[in-house]
């Protein structure tokens, strides 16, 4: 139930905003808006202002808004207030209101957050410099060794992490530019992105064979599972995990990778422990972590660090605008990558998908993971509302463009099938992102195994 309140409370503010970007530009062209209400179902509460009910309905959350004329079937008039009597470049603006407010949403939110509490993941932000290359992987092939870093990757020049997952999920099975940096000298090859995975949400980039630098010191313990080889073995809480078998440590997720390449076999650790350097024998254990078997120490390790900062004004503004456009374009090449076949429909997520992303950014500490992911829905709902298709707000510039084109207004018929078909286009769509998202869910995945 809280994850659903968290899904209908921001999705109930993002749907608000969009309208109310369409009620605005509606009002200031003088288009007669008969309705504007916050909410859903049946009218609790309103009052009446220049022609518009304004109104809170049973379900406050979204909105909608009404305009004089815009379904098409309505009776025609020459009435000035209505939307079709406006020239086509002041519908076109009111249709773009809408998803211009979910940017701006998204631009404000992100640039009082870098505002007040910038948190900077140090190595997603940072330069793509390895940990551990897996002997064998993918990558491995390249020649990239274990400290080297990362300089291109796909048509991003000095990416950092954040750029190499990214252009990993919109290239599954495709072979990218990739450049790396070894003793000075660059070395300029391919890489092929292998996946069997069916869909993105499926794939990690743990596979390919390399583990980030998380951090520039060791691995540090801050708790142990009772019993588990790590407790047996003598470690203990705040112990630094320097090496394992001569491999340097500065991720847990490097320690992972090595055990599963080692297959378990018996290792040593250098450990740290109040200044003083010894070594532990260990032997890792299988374990079955939601379906996969690992190999496992048993210990829980401190968090890689994030930085904290206030950027000024103008910082902020420049840096929201980085994270605006880079998330909307993130999604304009997601949309490609399925016209291109590369990018699956299954990737795609549905109230039920971004229901469980809203929980775990309101589950996580502080205000950012939410107001970030909030952020992204906005422009994700920005997006997809300009995309050319009827019912949708590029759709309906779309019809305007064609109908611009011919110098005269398609028949009503016409545009009422174009609705119609629509529609139930969206509807099926609906119904498949939905479905899609169910099979997604643990209990689903455990009846396939």
């Amino acid at each position: 139930m809280t994850t659903v309140l968290e899904l209908l409370l921001v999705l109930g503010l993002m749907v608000l905003v969009h309208e109310f970007g369409h009620f605005v530009v509606a009002k200031w062209f003088g288009v007669r808006v008969e309705t504007f209400a916050i909410g859903f179902g049946k009218r609790v509460v309103g009052f009446r202002r220049g022609g518009t009910d304004y109104q809170i309905n049973a379900l406050p959350l979204g909105g909608y808004v009404k305009m004089s004329g815009e379904i098409p079937g309505e009776e025609v008039s020459n009435d000035p207030g209505e939307l079709n009597n406006h020239p086509r470049w002041q519908r076109m603006l009111i249709a773009l209101a809408g998803p211009f407010s979910n940017f701006v949403l998204a631009f404000v939110l992100m640039a009082c957050v870098y505002m007040v509490h910038n948190e900077v993941n140090e190595y997603i932000s940072g330069a793509a410099m390895t940990d551990y290359i897996s002997p064998g992987s993918a990558v491995a092939k390249t020649g990239i060794r274990s400290g080297d870093t990362i300089v291109r990757f796909d048509d991003v020049e000095n990416p950092t992490w954040d750029d190499v997952y990214n252009h990993c999920l919109l290239n599954l099975n495709q072979t990218v530019p990739f450049s790396f940096v070894e003793d000075g000298r660059r070395v300029d090859t391919s890489f092929f992105i292998a996946s069997k995975a069916a869909t993105p949400d499926e794939f990690s980039p743990d596979t390919l064979g390399f583990v980030p630098r998380m951090q520039p010191t060791p691995v540090k313990v801050s708790s142990l599972m009772p019993s588990s080889p790590a407790a047996l073995a003598g470690l203990q809480p705040d112990d630094q995990i320097v090496r394992i078998d001569g491999v340097d440590l500065h991720s847990v997720y490097t320690l992972l990778a090595y055990m599963q390449d080692r297959k378990g076999a018996p290792t040593v650790i250098m450990v740290q422990r109040n200044g003083q350097t010894m070594l532990l024998n260990i032997t890792p254990e299988l374990t079955d972590e939601g379906g996969t078997k690992v190999y496992l120490l048993g210990f829980h390790p401190v968090p890689p660090p994030v930085k904290v900062e206030k950027l000024s004004l103008a910082k902020s503004l420049g840096k929201s605008w980085d994270f605006t456009k880079q998330n909307s374009m993130l999604i304009r090449d997601v949309v490609k990558g399925m016209f291109e076949g590369h990018v699956s429909v299954r990737s795609l997520s549905g109230p039920i998908g971004i229901g469980q992303v809203v929980h775990e950014a309101a589950q996580a500490p502080g205000w950012t993971p939410l107001i970030g992911t909030v952020s992204m829905i906005s422009i994700n709902l920005g997006m997809v509302n300009l995309l050319p298709f009827p019912i949708l707000d590029g759709g309906m510039i779309f019809l305007l463009l064609v109908e611009g084109a011919f110098r005269r207004d398609m028949p009503m018929a016409v545009k009422e099938r174009i609705y119609q078909v629509a529609f139930v286009c969206i509807v099926l769509f609906a119904a498949f992102v939905i479905f899609n998202d169910l099979t997604k869910l643990p209990f689903f995945a455990k009846m396939k195994l």
